[in-house]
């Protein structure tokens, strides 16, 4: 790396502290998540988002996008929703000079830098579906024309675990193409007289702009230049594989889980692992990067069997086993 460059990343780098501080005004506790969201970022991929209503998953990625300065949109996932009302749809136009009628192109809500994709399991296949094209290719066909989105592009989709009455769960091939499945969890005593405290008055916090969406397509070029030894890849191989029943050397992997997790897995957990070091002022990988971000982004990649759920076992749970089994 050269010297400019070096000097312009720890430049960089050095705003991340600064980022969480800012959304920290707003947010309090839900830090891990917070991590999450931004490793997701930094690694250019997406997340879905997991917890029960009240918890500031909204509030949480509106200010995340305010501090980056990038722009933001919230889509309301319902039963009655269209594809056309995500990804756009045409429009007939008139031009006054000539009087000739043309289509144009009116953008939809996923034309955005991160887009909120709220309640996802609230509406049909046919609606989830449409966003696979633009989480994957980040652009968007309509009627033979391809569009790009914006860069960087992030998508967070969130559910809601509780109620399953009139939804439809994501597929496993949809859920494969989310990099983390974070999962949020209740405030602690403290954290929440916090939020009673800081949400109930006329003080309302102002948000600073700390990084550009520019600075951050820069950010997520150094994260793919961040060293990682050939051991901890060698280990990430072996961690993912050992997920597979078929092959795997845990016999509670073959006890609990009907498949595991595919090559995409271990892709993610590399590039994952670099973000967290980033994220952390580091640039290179440490065993703590790869412990720490292996639930939330095996936890959907790995379906467990009816025996399982008989007896209370879950992905976290194999996830833990298996780090204590298969060593660096």
């Amino acid at each position: 790396m050269e010297t400019n460059n070096l000097t312009h990343y720890k430049t960089l780098v050095a705003k991340l502290p600064l980022l969480k501080k800012e959304i920290a005004k707003v947010i309090v506790g839900q830090q891990e998540a917070i991590d999450e969201i931004l490793i997701s970022l930094l690694a250019s991929g997406h997340c879905l988002l997991e917890g029960v209503p009240g918890l500031a998953k909204t509030l949480m990625v509106k200010t995340m996008s305010e501090a980056l300065h990038m722009s933001f949109k919230r889509i309301q996932f319902t039963p009655d929703l269209m594809p056309g009302d995500i990804v756009g749809t045409e429009i007939l136009e008139e031009d006054h000079e000539t009087g000739k009628k043309f289509f144009k192109f009116n953008r939809g809500p996923v034309f955005a830098n991160v887009v909120l994709a709220d309640e996802i399991n609230r509406t049909p296949p046919k609606t989830q579906a449409a966003l696979l094209e633009a989480m994957q290719e980040k652009s968007v066909t309509y009627g033979g024309t391809n569009y790009e989105l914006p860069n960087p592009f992030l998508i967070i989709a969130t559910q809601n675990p509780i109620e399953q009455a009139g939804t439809y769960p994501l597929p496993e091939a949809q859920l494969d193409r989310f990099l983390l499945y974070i999962k949020l969890n209740y405030p602690n005593e403290q954290e929440e007289l916090d939020v009673l405290k800081g949400t109930t008055g006329s003080f309302k916090a102002n948000i600073e702009r700390v990084l550009a969406d520019s600075e951050i397509v820069d950010l997520q070029k150094l994260t793919r230049q961040v060293h990682i030894s050939d051991d901890l890849i060698q280990w990430i191989n072996r961690l993912v594989r050992a997920t597979r029943p078929e092959g795997s050397p845990s016999e509670f992997v073959k006890e609990w889980c009907d498949w595991g997790a595919g090559p995409r897995a271990g892709q993610a957990l590399v590039l994952c692992a670099k973000a967290r070091a980033v994220l952390n002022e580091r640039f290179s990988v440490i065993p703590e990067d790869i412990q720490t971000l292996a639930y939330p982004v095996l936890r959907h990649r790995i379906a467990m069997n009816f025996r399982a759920e008989a007896e209370n076992i879950n992905t976290d749970q194999v996830i833990e086993q298996l780090l204590q089994t298969v060593k660096v």
